[in-house]
């Protein structure tokens, strides 16, 4: 009987449990004809990946680091800024620019270089005029500073700078006069050398930022405007809104690209280094890059080291002559105790020491200066065996200097294999251009180094 019983009570458990809360018919109409629909709180959140997450979202917001403003003031900042669209040529023209040069990313430096190098072109020929218009900071300089922390690469030069509306015109639109031009001579180069110069040609190398960075953010404070503002971009539209920091520059620009993660090379201080000497070690204006150094200096000793010191020294040195102790003793305490201690320091450092000797009349220049250059170009220990120095004026002006090396370039006997050989250069207002000189220099002049500028 018991037995019976348990079993029965178990089955009716185990049906109750099956058939779950049971509806009148009633309810269950009035449940199919509701017109409000039933969504689970957070259907369609992902935990990693999704583009509406929450957390995607508040990294995407974060993203975007500021000196001296926080994730949420960043935000607000994008929220209260004027959106705009690019100009629908910008458009065409970024993206011939990434589709064409992918593989040469890193004339974006050379480009922003020398946009800045003109900034301060501008300024300074405005000095001789205006005296009040380099105002309190007379420094000319351009400045690169690597933010690795943040994957972010700073180049600010003190020239003129923009105001609110050079930003939205100059960084905006191209001008129409150019545009056809360049649109007709880019889709007539044939290699990734001759668009490269195109670009520096048309004055378009700004764009060329978009091809490392996501983001690019300029800052500019020009002295027709009392506001500094800041502009950015994702390359797909731009935004412009007042600084909120006040005017931190003074005066000039600051670029600031956010790095794409294949393009983190670019932080490092040695491809730096080398970009600025590749492309502008002869520029006008001093160009410095933000890093660290190791130098050792004499600290003062403390008591309980001194103490220490004076026990050992006692130990390993004792005098027979009690007089000649005294009056080294009497020294010693007249002195002060140091020591040499290792000490990491941050400084701005000079990258473009060497000078374009081609600039000044060859009467002026030393044989020594000649010698200096011609091993700055041509990394030889030696002095070169001969040089010439000569100006050419036309429809075409340019200046170089030529030189033969004391003994045969290993890399001459390259040259009728068809492998380039770089011993030529070609500047453009002192950017290096081109070392492909193929068509100008026959094959068995591959022995000379020199330097053309036009």
């Amino acid at each position: 009987m018991s037995k019976q019983f348990w079993t029965f009570t178990l089955l009716v458990g185990l049906l109750l449990l099956s058939t779950g809360p049971v509806n009148s018919e009633e309810e269950e109409a009035e449940a199919l004809n509701t017109d409000e629909p039933i969504v689970e709180a957070d259907i369609g959140k992902a935990s990693v990946g999704s583009k509406t997450d929450d957390e995607v979202v508040q990294r995407e917001e974060e993203s975007i680091h500021i000196d001296g403003l926080s994730p949420s003031e960043v935000k607000n900042l994008r929220e209260s800024s004027e959106k705009h669209v690019f100009q629908a040529e910008v458009n065409r023209m970024m993206k011939l620019i990434i589709n064409s040069l992918y593989k040469n990313k890193e004339i974006f430096l050379r480009e922003l270089i020398s946009n800045a190098s003109d900034a301060l072109d501008k300024i300074r020929l405005m000095s001789l005029t205006d005296k009040e218009a380099l105002g309190s900071n007379e420094e000319l300089s351009i400045k690169v500073k690597i933010d690795k922390e943040n994957n972010v690469l700073h180049v600010t030069d003190t020239g003129i700078g923009m105001t609110k509306a050079e930003l939205i015109k100059n960084l905006g639109t191209i001008a129409k006069s150019g545009t056809s031009d360049f649109f007709e001579q880019m889709s007539n180069s044939s290699s990734e050398d001759s668009v490269s110069d195109l670009i520096g040609q048309f004055g378009v190398g700004f764009y060329a930022s978009f091809l490392i960075a996501d983001k690019v953010v300029v800052t500019s404070k020009n002295n027709n405007d009392p506001n500094q503002h800041i502009w950015e971009s994702d390359s797909e539209s731009f935004s412009v809104v007042e600084d909120p920091r006040g005017v931190t520059l003074g005066r000039g620009t600051t670029v600031s690209l956010y790095m794409k993660e294949e393009a983190l090379d670019y932080l490092e201080a040695k491809t730096v280094k080398d970009l600025v000497q590749k492309y502008s070690q002869f520029m006008n204006f001093p160009i410095y890059l933000w890093g660290e150094k190791t130098i050792s200096e004499e600290v003062p000793v403390e008591e309980g080291e001194e103490e220490e010191a004076e026990i050992k020294e006692d130990d390993a040195e004792k005098s027979e002559d009690d007089e000649a102790a005294v009056e080294e003793e009497a020294d010693e305490e007249a002195k002060p105790k140091t020591k040499t201690v290792e000490k990491t320091v941050h400084d701005w450092e000079l990258l473009n020491e060497t000078k374009p000797v081609w600039q000044r009349p060859a009467k002026e220049i030393t044989d020594a200066e000649y010698s200096e250059f011609y091993k700055s170009i041509s990394k030889d220990s030696n002095t070169p065996l001969g040089r010439i120095h000569f100006a050419a004026e036309g429809e075409i002006s340019f200046k170089g200097i030529l030189f033969a090396p004391e003994s045969v370039p290993k890399a001459m006997y390259d040259s009728g294999t068809g492998k380039k050989v770089d011993h030529m250069k070609l500047y453009v207002r002192r950017v290096f251009i081109t070392d492909d000189m193929r068509e100008m220099m026959p094959s068995y002049l591959s022995f000379v180094y020199g330097v053309v500028s036009m």
